[in-house]
This record gives C-alpha cells, structure tokens and sequence, in this order.
C-alpha cells in the first residue's frame, strides 16, 4: 500500500468507519448529499473494494475511496475524498495509487467523474474520453 507518513492505507472493508464516511458525504461531499444513508451503505456493501487512510497514532479514518468493477477488465472510481484536516499530506494520491495501481485492478480499464481533482487524476492517467465512451445520464 501506498506510504505517506503518520498515515496508514488500508484495503479492510471491515476497518471502514461507516459513520465517519457517511459524515463527510452527506455534507461535504457536493457528489454525495443526493443519496440516502441506506443507499451509500448497500454501495460500500457491494462495492469491489474500498481503502480507507487512517492516522496512524489514533487509527481515525480521514480519508475514503470506493470502486465497483466487473473484476476483470473495468472499474470504476468512486467516492474518493480526505478530511480537511488531514489535506496537504498526499493522502489523495495515495487513495488513487493504491486502488489502481497497487492489487488486483492495475490492468483495468478506470473510470470516474469528478468536478474537480483534475490534476490529481491525470497524473493517474485518467482523461477525457475517447470517441469510443457513451454515456447515459440518470434520469432524476
């Protein structure tokens, strides 16, 4: 897993503060307030795999990423944040690299959309699709 010090990343589902996630998406997260709590709870649940940053000297999770994927060749990259508090460290590259490049997805073809966090993900390689990628939009 990816290093950053003082912090520690980990893959254990289990280890997931639940309630802490909720907290930041539900208020902070422009991506996330449209969701209900059940309905976040059954994405982590199904989720391919999650990675959460925990302060090493209190075990406090201050930072979250989530991917769904056919396990095979196609994933995508959700819910990616880190607590205010916690910025400025490379916990943010450090979500990023140790979901994509580290473990089973490095071969996958990654997807994501994001409003912002640009930069950070271009240096993963992400960028805007080819004329290959259709999208349909939910219909709210």
């Amino acid at each position: 897993m990816a290093a950053v010090e003082g912090f520690v990343l980990d893959d254990d589902r289990d280890r997931v503060d639940r309630d802490a996630v909720w907290a930041f998406l539900s208020t902070e997260a422009y991506w996330g307030r449209w969701r209900r709590r059940a309905d976040w709870e059954a994405q982590v649940d199904g989720a391919w795999r999650v990675v959460g940053a925990y302060e090493a000297s209190t075990g406090r999770l201050v930072g979250f990423a989530r991917a769904v994927s056919d396990g095979v060749a196609f994933a995508y990259l959700a819910d990616v944040f880190v607590a205010e508090e916690a910025r400025g460290h490379g916990l943010g590259a450090a979500l990023v690299a140790t979901m994509i490049d580290e473990g089973p997805g490095v071969c996958f073809r990654w997807m994501l959309h994001t409003d912002d966090a640009h930069g950070l993900y271009r240096r993963f390689g992400f960028a805007p699709p080819d004329g290959t990628c259709l999208e349909r939009r939910p219909r709210r």
